[in-house]
């Protein structure tokens, strides 16, 4: 096992979309995870964040995205906010600059050189390549200089690579045929499995429950059919440096329901005593009201509505007497 050198720091900020594409002509969400899992399992003490940048989800294989998706939706992918400059160097370096973090890439960041310089310290920059028959070696490095660089380092600013686009790059963007990756909302849980247990168990009620698997901001874990997600936050106070850290899986537990999201049908636990749950009682009054009072509106609307044809059915019977008529005309011609 190895550990960290003095000059790497503790925290480590994965660029995600670099270390995914490494030897390929697309980022793979498999690579990357079997990257960071080495990373962490070489430095165990360290706590990683991973970014992505924010057309990662459209250059995956369609087969990973469901997986980015729930990877996304629990944190354990962080991506640049909408309409970020850059393809997420920006906001890599900004994290890492503010967290005072490593940064696990191999790009060298030329057109930041003239903002960053702590790019060039000792330990701010490692990289990692796949070899073969061995696995994933992480070194630390220095980074690349080049045009750009020293143009970025005259200026003191940012400045825009310096790069011959090609044909295709020139043409129109083209117009997209389907949703992004994660416009549709991923259900974690199956319907009425979800909708049984959520009957059956309130915010606030306690499960048994099993440890499945690890996220990088917490676990997800099994109640019979149902999955749950249990933040680090939701672990201890203070939380701990990750779920390993404190679970093992197939570790058993009781657990607090802190939160349903039914939009993706998930469920938030928590470690009793950790989160002060708070059950809904008083919100469940609102719609009883409402519903009396739409039937005290509706009441003089429909007595009219009933009304109206009564009078026009009796008005209706009036021509009746005009039939006689033709009757004692013929009476007086006998």
């Amino acid at each position: 096992m190895r550990w960290l050198t003095v000059g790497v720091t503790k925290h480590i900020i994965v660029d995600g979309s670099n270390i995914a594409t490494e030897g390929r002509s697309v980022p793979s969400l498999a690579q990357l995870h079997e990257a960071v899992t080495a990373f962490m399992k070489e430095y165990p003490t360290a706590k990683v964040t991973v970014v992505v940048d924010a057309t990662f989800g459209h250059r995956i294989a369609k087969k990973e995205v469901a997986e980015f998706n729930k990877a996304i939706e629990h944190n354990e992918l962080v991506a640049p906010p909408a309409g970020a400059i850059g393809r997420g160097d920006a906001f890599i370096l900004a994290i890492a600059e503010k967290a005072k973090a490593t940064i696990l890439s191999n790009d060298s960041f030329q057109e930041f050189h003239g903002k960053y310089k702590w790019l060039f310290d000792a330990g701010r920059l490692i990289g990692g390549k796949p070899v073969p028959h061995v696995g994933w070696v992480f070194v630390e490095r220095v980074p690349a200089r080049g045009e750009t660089s020293r143009k970025a380092v005259r200026t003191g600013k940012v400045v825009a690579k310096e790069h011959t686009p090609s044909p295709e790059a020139r043409k129109p963007m083209p117009v997209p045929k389907a949703p992004p990756p994660g416009a549709r909302e991923k259900m974690i849980n199956a319907v009425l499995p979800y909708l049984g247990f959520v009957e059956k168990n309130p915010v606030g009620s306690t499960v048994h429950a099993v440890v499945d698997g690890y996220a990088a901001n917490g676990m997800t874990v099994k109640i019979g059919d149902i999955s749950g997600y249990v933040p680090i936050r939701n672990m201890s106070a203070p939380p701990p440096r990750s779920a390993r850290e404190k679970f093992k899986i197939g570790d058993e537990m009781d657990l607090v329901i802190v939160s349903y999201t039914p939009a993706r049908r998930s469920v938030d636990l928590a470690v009793p005593g950790v989160v002060d749950v708070k059950k809904p009682e008083t919100a469940k009054k609102a719609p009883a009201k409402k519903a009396a009072a739409a039937k005290k509106a509706a009441t003089p609307k429909e007595t009219a509505a009933k009304k109206a044809p009564a009078k026009k059915a009796a008005a209706a019977k009036k021509p009746e007497t005009a039939k006689k008529a033709p009757a004692k005309k013929s009476a007086s011609r006998k």
